[in-house]
């Protein structure tokens, strides 16, 4: 285990609403199927993934005064995450995800409500200084305020912590652009790429996945991962650049998926692994959690990451 700080996480918590029709979805008209409910939220998702595999975690975030609010921290706290620094607002509602999946159990089309965590702010960060300070590594997504992403970068870089980022989704990847060169390590899926650093969309293309992850660490990132659904995962430092395939798995349910793909690579990274172990353990994470309707395995410890490692 890490030997000196937690993993500080900061973005979305709530619930994942999911929608699975039993043929080819049809638009603009009901789809029989079965619905479900899951704890999601992309840093939610994150920090319990890490919290599993038994690493100290603190996620920041935001949720309403609600039972929906409750039952995610509650949630949240029983798999290990300290959930005490989160803001519990009672005029905002709780940060909500609805999903449509096709009948292979990829997304198909879906809402993302996460107005809440613009009251995540500068002020609200600047206030909890000392857990930057204390940080081995801060991770964040980006559904957060452009404000709000300058101040978690002024703040790791005043301490000197690395910076983790999932950019979440094209529309807000560009709040990362201006800061490329503070971050250590990026982990975008293909589409994300484009607001980024201006290419085509490289996301079947694996030769063109990898010059984009070169591309991005070219930019300032120490690593690239570019995550690339059944084609695996490209990736980049200053040293290397390759893939490593997916793992031929039945895919119940994409949620999750990248979320616990970062979570296994920071996971082997802050116990000093190599890169590639580390994304090996990532890309692993990731096949597991495809074959799960919960958006983190609620199963998931570094044993069975172990037992099913990717090789």
């Amino acid at each position: 285990m890490q030997e000196d700080g937690h993993v500080l996480v900061i973005g979305a918590a709530g619930f994942d609403i999911k929608g699975y029709p039993y043929a080819l979805p049809q638009p603009a008209t009901s789809n029989p199927g079965r619905v479900s409910s899951s704890f999601g939220g992309v840093g939610r998702n994150i920090a319990e993934n890490l919290a599993r595999l038994e690493v100290e975690v603190v996620l920041l975030s935001v949720v309403g005064d609600d039972s929906q609010g409750d039952l995610m921290m509650a949630h949240a706290a029983a798999a290990g995450v300290d959930v005490t620094h989160i803001l519990q607002i009672s005029d905002g509602r709780s940060g909500s995800y609805v999903a449509i999946m096709d009948d292979k159990g990829d997304l198909a089309m879906a809402v993302s409500d996460y107005d809440i965590m613009q009251r995540l702010d500068p002020d609200y960060l600047q206030q909890r200084a000392s857990l930057f300070e204390d940080a081995y590594m801060v991770v964040t997504d980006l559904n957060i305020s452009a404000e709000a992403v300058a101040k978690i970068v002024e703040l790791c870089e005043a301490y000197d912590v690395p910076l983790v980022v999932d950019p979440t989704s094209p529309a807000r990847a560009s709040k990362i652009r201006p800061f490329l060169d503070k971050v250590y390590l990026i982990t975008p899926n293909g589409s994300e790429t484009v607001p980024l650093c201006d290419i085509p969309d490289p996301s079947h293309d694996i030769d063109r996945s990898i010059q984009a992850a070169k591309q991005l660490v070219g930019m300032g990132p120490e690593i690239v991962i570019v995550t690339l659904g059944e084609f695996g995962v490209a990736y980049a430092n200053s040293n290397e650049a390759g893939l490593i395939p997916a793992r031929k798995t039945e895919v119940v349910d994409s949620t999750g998926a990248g979320d616990a793909l970062t979570g296994g690579v920071i996971y082997g990274l802050v116990n000093d692994l190599s890169l590639d172990e580390a994304m090996r353990l990532g890309v692993t994470a990731a096949s597991l959690t495809l074959r799960s309707r919960e958006s983190v395995v609620p199963e998931l410890t570094p044993d069975l990451l172990y037992e099913h490692l990717i090789v």
